[in-house]
């Protein structure tokens, strides 16, 4: 007996937008990401990062990524019948993610579609976007998730 999902491919219908999240960063969030993996000193250096261009301490883009994913893992890919992603084709960050920041993610299908080679798959296409506290797009991703098909009653 295959185990039984909160969603399938069906569930992604294109057009559909899902909001999900509200993580709120600290400075040691940030500085903690960007030693282990992005040590650019406007990341890791309090008065290197005041002489950037940024005039202070900012998340690293890659940090960004990594939050919208575990935000995606809490609010569907957990509960879902994911068969893993064939890639991101386009992220941009937008504006600098900084201390105190509560970011949240807003998830639209942009195509659904059957797999031609693998009827018990459906691949999706979405744009996530993720908004800090005030509303402001802080980054963009556009990219595909594979997901089973719902098994016949």
């Amino acid at each position: 007996m295959s185990k039984q999902y909160k969603y399938y491919w069906e569930d992604f219908a294109a057009g559909s937008t899902r909001e999900f999240g509200g993580v709120q960063l600290s400075e040691a969030d940030i500085v903690r990401f960007a030693s282990e993996f992005d040590p650019q000193p406007f990341h890791v250096d309090a008065e290197a990062a005041r002489r950037s261009v940024f005039g202070g301490i900012v998340a690293s883009g890659w940090h960004t990524c990594a939050l919208a994913m575990r935000m995606m893992c809490d609010a569907y890919l957990l509960d879902s019948a994911s068969a893993g992603s064939p890639g991101v084709e386009e992220v941009k960050w937008l504006k600098p993610v900084r201390p105190g920041d509560t970011l949240r993610v807003s998830f639209t299908v942009v195509e659904a579609r059957p797999l031609e080679s693998r009827p018990n798959i459906g691949l999706i296409r979405a744009q996530w976007r993720m908004f800090n506290q005030n509303d402001e797009c802080v980054m963009q991703m556009l990219g595909g998730g594979m997901f089973q098909r719902r098994p016949p009653a």
